[in-house]
């Protein structure tokens, strides 16, 4: 369990805390309120209440194909980190690798470099490949990017676990496979959850990437919402970015729900 904090301390880091939610959840706060906004433009405070804008917005066929099509990008990208990142991270803390930090440094390089630049990049070369389906190069672009926060959280988690544990249970005739499902992976779960969210909401809010890569019919839905903030301003793109911070909040606490970091914790 956690200590909890008393006496002037423990007042001063909550107020903290506290200060730095109210900073950070404002402008989101902000974003919903002038979602219901019935003027044509977007204006603080809002000069009545409707909700005409979510009427249109979810009859916008454009925008729903690009929230499914972000959603299942968003999956599939977090599905494929969790099998390259966990393996990736188990290899780098238990396999005894004669280049284990320049391996971990490469993985973990591009939470380093600009993604428009890691963007630019990977565009260069899928053409150079002649690779053009957009779906595959942009879960394959998405992947490169999250795998990192996979890497990172499960070998943090790896090396808060106790090898004499392992040791314990190969000895007493339990298989690889049995000592990292029954031992192993119930001590990493947070560190798993953890990635897999990180990788889930990176992914669904990535512009910078899917700007180089998307095409007419794959179009992530950050690509659509910044063409709408060019095209005309109104509380509909207000509205857009609400439907995506419930969605994704939903698909997080649903994560949390099945496999989150309370179950995983008391396993």
């Amino acid at each position: 369990m956690i200590p909890r904090l008393q006496g002037l301390s423990g007042w001063l880091l909550y107020g903290f805390a506290a200060a730095m939610m109210v900073f950070i959840l404002t402008p989101i706060l902000l974003i919903m309120v002038i979602s219901f906004s019935d003027g044509y433009f977007v204006s603080f405070p809002p000069t009545g209440f409707t909700l005409d804008w979510y009427s249109k917005v979810l009859g916008n066929q454009e925008f729903i194909d690009a929230l499914l099509f972000s959603t299942l990008l968003s999956l599939g990208t977090t599905a494929l980190s969790l099998l390259l990142g966990v393996p990736a991270a188990i290899a780098l803390v238990r396999g005894n690798l004669p280049f284990a930090s320049l391996a971990k440094g490469l993985l973990l390089s591009p939470l380093i470099f600009p993604v428009l630049i890691t963007g630019l990049a990977l565009l260069q070369l899928f053409t150079g490949y002649g690779w053009g389906n957009a779906k595959l190069n942009l879960l394959l672009a998405h992947t490169v990017v999250t795998t990192p926060y996979v890497v990172r959280t499960v070998i943090t988690s790896l090396e808060l676990v106790n090898p004499s544990l392992e040791e314990a249970a190969r000895t007493l005739g339990a298989t690889r496979w049995a000592t990292f499902y029954r031992v192993v992976l119930p001590q990493i779960a947070p560190g798993v959850v953890s990635g897999a969210i990180f990788c889930f909401m990176v992914s669904f809010d990535n512009y910078p990437v899917s700007m180089w890569l998307a095409d007419s019919e794959n179009t992530p839905v950050p690509v659509v919402l910044y063409r709408q903030i060019g095209t005309v301003f109104d509380p509909s793109v207000a509205t857009m970015s609400t439907l995506i911070i419930l969605l994704a909040t939903v698909v997080v606490v649903m994560l949390e729900k099945m496999v989150g970091l309370r179950r995983a914790m008391a396993a």
